[in-house]
């Protein structure tokens, strides 16, 4: 913990203990535990290569988990399909956002809402389009015209067509205009507010990350070694030297 603060004791929507994972025999996690509570914006911050994205491979079911738990709602998503999880309200926004280039926008975010049935698809497509007015004036443009962080709100707003009580998000500031970023992370916070949604953000942009976030955690080689409130991280000496250019 940060300076001594106990984490939230709000209840945790996901609770994940000594989950380990990796590719192979190559093991990227270890032991990981953190708690992401109801309604909360929670971040983990960490360097290229300290294992953010396995931990999130590893939550929404692309990849296995080798030891550990993950608890969501109660209930165990160790190991279950990443479909199965879509269903029980995990969305994950993946690092480089992977939209389908050659669909238009409309498209995208009718893909997002697979699992769930058309009619209500077409319905939610315009409220969701209010967080994001560029994607909205582009409805019919394909995918792959839009700018980097064009693609990140439609990345988003597809997550959010699966209408997730847990959204996950994979280096959402990555490839972004300074002032998308800004915009976009803010939007975050107002769909948070606006929606009780609970967000778990991986993040190497820790100054952005933690402003709009409740909770933060840092994790180093696959390992958790710092945790607290996303306040006091950002004024941790540690944070700032490593991630902050303090």
């Amino acid at each position: 913990m940060a300076n001594g603060v106990e984490p939230s004791s709000a209840p945790a929507l996901l609770s994940v203990d000594n989950l380990s994972a990796g590719y192979g025999k190559i093991r990227a996690l270890h032991g990981v535990s953190l708690r992401v509570p109801q309604a909360r914006i929670v971040c983990v911050l960490g360097a290229n290569g300290a294992g953010k994205t396995t931990l999130m491979r590893a939550l929404s079911g692309l990849l296995p988990v080798s030891d550990g738990q993950a608890i969501f709602d109660g209930q165990s998503i160790a190991n279950v399909p990443a479909e199965a999880l879509v269903r029980r309200g995990i969305a994950h926004v993946p690092q480089g956002r992977m939209v389908f280039a050659q669909l238009t926008v409309r498209d995208n975010l009718v893909l997002g809402g697979y699992t769930r049935p058309a009619a209500e698809v077409r319905d939610d497509i315009d409220r969701v389009l209010g967080y994001f007015p560029r994607l909205k004036e582009r409805i019919t443009s394909r995918a792959g015209t839009l700018s980097g962080g064009e693609q990140q709100m439609l990345a988003i707003a597809r997550g959010l067509l699966a209408k997730p009580r847990l959204l996950m998000l994979d280096e959402p500031s990555m490839g972004v205009a300074p002032i998308l970023k800004d915009a976009i992370f803010e939007t975050l916070r107002d769909i948070r507010d606006r929606e009780n949604l609970t967000l778990l953000i991986v993040e190497q942009d820790a100054d952005i990350a933690l402003d709009i976030s409740d909770e933060g955690y840092v994790i180093e080689t696959g390992r958790v070694v710092m945790q607290g409130p996303a306040a006091e991280l950002a004024g941790n000496e540690d944070i700032r030297r490593a991630y902050l250019g303090g």
